[in-house]
């Protein structure tokens, strides 16, 4: 018998992913994870599927989703911008760098911009400690970022997203 799809993406990935990790004892914060790999966040959809599949209150699941910050409840914007705040970037300024980021771009950390473009956020190291401080943009590094290169970094990347726009 062939398998019913809701027609809801979010559902019908949840559900194949609790499949691979409903019995594995302790598998919960796995199947967020890989969730999570596919949507770039868990959908509030996927988080009750989760539950009901899983057989846990979905208050277990807010809670395991908003105790790790690893997490995300919405959406990031499309350009990822993570600033290193390891020990070595830390002392060579990734907060200056940090900071300039949250200028240029009006958002905290955590937080992506109301167009949905960029996401900015807080990494503890990014293993390029010689190359400090470091920001990573979609995959691309950026070595010894200061304050200064920040406009730069976000024309780029508005320029790339206006291309294939």
């Amino acid at each position: 018998m062939a398998e019913e799809k809701s027609g809801n993406k979010y559902i019908d990935e949840s559900v194949n992913v609790v499949k691979k990790w409903k019995n594995k004892r302790g598998s919960l914060i796995m199947a967020l994870h890989e969730i999570q790999g596919v949507f770039g966040y868990i959908p509030w959809e996927s988080a009750r599927t989760v539950a009901e599949q899983m057989n846990i209150p979905l208050a277990r699941i807010y809670e395991v989703l908003t105790f790790y910050n690893y997490f995300k409840l919405e959406a990031p914007g499309k350009v990822i911008i993570s600033v290193c705040d390891g020990t070595a970037c830390h002392i060579k300024g990734s907060m200056n760098v940090l900071d300039a980021f949250k200028q240029e771009l009006g958002v905290e950390e955590n937080e992506t911009t109301p167009d949905r473009l960029f996401h900015l956020q807080v990494v503890r190291c990014l293993g390029c400690c010689g190359l400090s401080p470091v920001a990573v943009v979609n995959g691309k590094t950026y070595s010894s970022v200061t304050a200064g290169d920040v406009k730069n970094i976000v024309a780029e990347w508005r320029a790339k997203e206006a291309e294939t726009a």
